[in-house]
């Protein structure tokens, strides 16, 4: 595991131990929802921004290189045995037709699906460039692109922000990647389901919540809106935008991850570890170059 070394200001529920970013629920107005009576801790394994494909570098993008770091993040998911896998996005990058990108998604999916059995996919907006989305889904057998489901105590919620500004879904280069969104029936759905759980919640996306630039999800104050009068979203996991991020709005913690795809090379891979303790504490362990946070 690397460490960064920098002094990033987080807010006053993260702290480091032993190189790890812990982030606490105790300053939550909703302290007293804790994960369910009898619940141990959960482990979750994180990677994002795979890009997989069969062609040569393009910049920093290394797409073949993939498989092998993905073997090595594999290695260590089987040591420390996380409870289930979830994939943030952008696991393969895009083909000029339709019967190449799906053999880009058997190729690397065929990896990805033996490390685990309980494994979750968010749709990135590459997964749909030439396919549609239940093409996507259908080859990683998936159900839905926004779901939600409960595991070890704790709520977890898969978005879609896939969608055009104007609700029209992605796919077949159908959009342009800065424009992203989350549609009104899938806000009105984030609504209902937050109120029906009575657990601590970590929400996955691929487009970030926190930002307002080309990486981030256009309607994201509404998004953030509706995390927030919850009181029970304990943080947000997504990627994107390549790098490593962290930031603390409205008392939830957006973590950016940093991308598999980037750098030649297993040390410039980037993966990492989620556990979370029944008090609704999370330990963030990165590898490689995924990054820990220091509390200053």
């Amino acid at each position: 595991m690397t460490i960064d070394n920098d002094h990033v200001r987080l807010g006053r529920r993260a702290f480091m131990k032993h190189g790890t970013l812990v982030l606490s629920a105790a300053s939550l107005s909703t302290s007293k929802l804790l994960a369910a009576d009898g619940a141990a801790g959960l482990r979750v394994g994180l990677v994002t921004d795979l890009h997989y494909a069969d062609k040569a570098p393009a910049g920093t993008r290394h797409y073949r290189e993939t498989l092998a770091k993905l073997e090595e993040a594999a290695t260590q998911f089987e040591q420390d045995k996380p409870a289930f896998l979830v994939e943030l996005g952008d696991l393969i990058d895009a083909a000029d037709s339709v019967d190449v990108e799906q053999r880009y998604l058997k190729t690397v999916n065929r990896e990805f699906s033996a490390i685990c059995r309980d494994r979750h996919y968010v749709l990135g907006n590459h997964c749909v460039d030439t396919l549609k989305k239940d093409e996507f889904l259908g080859s990683v057998e998936q159900q839905k692109s926004y779901y939600s489901f409960d595991r070890g105590g704790f709520h977890f919620i898969v978005l879609d922000s896939c969608f055009r500004s104007d609700g029209e879904p992605y796919g077949r280069k159908n959009f342009h990647w800065t424009d992203t969104s989350i549609p009104a029936a899938e806000l009105e759905w984030l609504e209902a389901d937050l109120k029906a759980s009575n657990k601590l919640v970590i929400v996955l996306a691929h487009q970030r919540l926190d930002v307002s630039n080309n990486h981030g999800v256009k309607n994201n104050t509404d998004v953030r809106k509706t995390l927030e009068s919850s009181g029970k979203v304990l943080a947000v996991l997504q990627g994107h935008s390549h790098r490593n991020d962290l930031k603390e709005i409205g008392g939830i913690h957006y973590c950016t991850l940093v991308a598999m795809v980037e750098g030649s090379g297993v040390g410039n891979n980037g993966y990492s570890l989620m556990d979370i303790m029944p008090d609704g504490t999370i330990e963030l362990t990165g590898f490689r170059r995924q990054k820990s946070y220091r509390w200053k």
